[in-house]
């Protein structure tokens, strides 16, 4: 066993790489629709698959982004910028623009939608996004393409945003008529975090130990890894990689 530190913004460079090559997501790259809804830790996701499609050119994380949680010291308007859309593709090219609602009603089975969430469960393996929008927002949007065309959901999430609850009751709580503030949806799909990355990417089982930190690494995790040898080389030279991840800036 082998024992690392990683930052959120480490967290979300492992995300984004594990999910290009995601079988489900490489499946809808090659012939299909996938769709890769605007969010901080989406942005490093729709980076990577851009990048594995020769199509970087053009994107940029600055602005993608529907919502975002800041210190309560942190002027909001020091990160204005326009918002470009969604990243779809079609057939591995990028509609350039395009978002969700242009797409969602044609979705079919083997295509893939990419949600990012705000609470994760780790013990039940459950995600549930928060919800601004009065008429739900791109969750909203996608859930008639999971539920009634089997559309996939796939929500990458860091673990810095585990929560201790049952997400349902949660749910219920903030959406109750006499709560205020944003609303809660549990996400009907599959969760990947850090841990699922690491293990796609190395063969290497990894699980959560400890959180915390200061001087940048505040929200950072205690990631224990165990496997074979070459699993432990692989995965201490991947983290390796993303060690140098600077702030995100969205």
């Amino acid at each position: 066993m082998k024992q690392f530190v990683l930052t959120p913004v480490m967290g979300k460079r492992l995300i984004g790489k594990a999910m290009a090559v995601h079988p489900a997501v490489a499946s809808a790259m090659k012939k299909g629709t996938l769709v890769i809804v605007a969010g901080t830790t989406n942005g490093y996701v729709a980076e990577e698959v851009l990048a594995a499609t020769n199509q970087s050119a053009g994107f940029t994380r600055k602005g993608f982004r529907r919502g975002m949680v800041l210190s309560p010291s942190f002027d909001a308007g020091s990160l204005k910028a326009e918002f470009p859309g969604d990243v779809v593709l079609t057939n591995g090219q990028w509609q350039k623009g395009k978002e969700i609602f242009d797409v969602v009603d044609t979705m079919q089975a083997g295509d893939v939608i990419l949600k990012g969430a705000n609470a994760l469960d780790l013990a039940t393996g459950q995600a549930a996004v928060l919800i601004g929008h009065p008429m739900g927002g791109t969750i909203g949007a996608a859930i008639s393409a999971l539920i009634g065309r089997r559309v996939t959901l796939i929500a990458p999430v860091g673990l810095e945003k585990r929560i201790c609850g049952d997400l349902w009751e949660l749910a219920r709580e903030l959406n109750a008529p006499s709560a205020e503030g944003p609303r809660l949806m549990p996400l009907p799909g599959e969760v990947f975090t850090e841990l699922d990355a690491i293990a796609l990417l190395t063969g290497a089982s990894a699980k959560l130990v400890a959180a915390g930190g200061i001087c940048g690494a505040e929200g950072a995790v205690w990631i224990a890894i165990t496997g074979q040898e070459g699993q432990l080389k692989a995965a201490a030279d991947l983290i390796k990689s993303v060690a140098n991840e600077p702030p995100c800036v969205a």
